[in-house]
């Protein structure tokens, strides 16, 4: 049994989940005026990595690498690279909100990419909320387009690029986990973390230079925008990977899949997104699911 969740500890889990979900919704902002996903990923994973530089060299963190890490280390940076790509793609075309229950499927990818990788057995309980958690989805995206009142073809004219981009992110990430548990789960979290967000920046600022190059917004918004997803999730991310280890909290915790729920609210007071009734409850069977298997775990 891992011993409860301090105030401190559990309060600074729903401020991960807030600036988390806020960085989604600044994105969107920055995407309506004129900056591209492969801009917003290099800002934001060049930054967080300078941070986390920062840190390491003030924490005297040790540089030390296997050979294996080494090997694994850049492919895990890659998935990552990958999953941030289709994550803020989705983002892009979607209600934030939905982009963001859509990859909270990964917990279906991981048990999948587990067993096909390593053999693992999915849960029981994994198999028990599987069904559930795909309502709770189907709802929130209105498969059948009945609250959009647009019929399902058209619905899925619109949706389904961006449902394909957030699914194909929780594919990616649930691949990354589950090499990153296997193949490098004894590196320090900070460095593994720094040299996967240099791995994320570097390979946007590539792919960025390699296609028209960087997209600055065009609008005094944008900057907003680019400006705040990257301190919101530069700052979340630097918290998971120094705090919340010294208040005795995995870096997953089930807690912080509120993120959607909280994105919803900001991107409905910021944006002027809304969802119907019917998705919002599909909305809590998903993040209802998710938080219960993952507080399942951390029993």
């Amino acid at each position: 049994m891992k011993r409860s969740l301090t105030t401190p500890a559990f309060l600074t889990l729903l401020l991960i989940a807030l600036m988390m979900g806020g960085n989604h919704v600044a994105a969107r902002l920055a995407f309506n005026n004129g900056v591209d996903v492969l801009t917003a990923v290099s800002f934001r994973s060049g930054v967080t990595a300078v941070v986390l530089v920062v840190l390491l060299l003030l924490q005297g963190v040790s540089w030390n690498l296997s050979p294996r890490h080494k090997r694994f280390l850049p492919l895990i940076g890659g998935l990552i690279a990958l999953q941030s790509f289709c994550l803020y793609s989705a983002v892009a075309r979607l209600p934030v909100a939905l982009a963001l229950l859509a990859f909270n499927t990964y917990p279906l990818t991981i048990a999948i990419w587990a067993r096909v990788l390593y053999g693992h057995r999915a849960e029981r309980a994994l198999w028990m909320a599987m069904p559930v958690l795909l309502l709770g989805l189907a709802l929130a995206l209105d498969v059948a387009g009945a609250a959009s009142g647009l019929g399902a073809a058209a619905h899925w004219s619109d949706i389904g690029s961006g449902v394909l981009f957030a699914l194909a992110a929780s594919t990616t990430f649930g691949l990354a986990m589950v090499v990153t548990q296997h193949e490098a789960g004894a590196v320090d979290g900070r460095l593994r973390s720094f040299t996967t967000m240099a791995t994320v920046g570097v390979l946007a600022l590539a792919a960025s230079q390699l296609g028209s190059g960087l997209h600055l917004p065009t609008a005094t918004a944008g900057w907003w925008g680019l400006g705040l997803l990257t301190f919101l999730y530069g700052t979340a991310f630097t918290i998971m990977f120094t705090v919340l280890p010294k208040l005795g909290v995995v870096g997953n915790s089930a807690i912080m899949n509120v993120e959607p729920i909280f994105a919803l609210v900001l991107a409905w007071a910021i944006l002027g997104q809304a969802i119907a009734p019917s998705q919002l409850l599909g909305a809590g069977i998903v993040v209802g699911t998710v938080m219960w298997l993952g507080l399942r775990r951390e029993r």
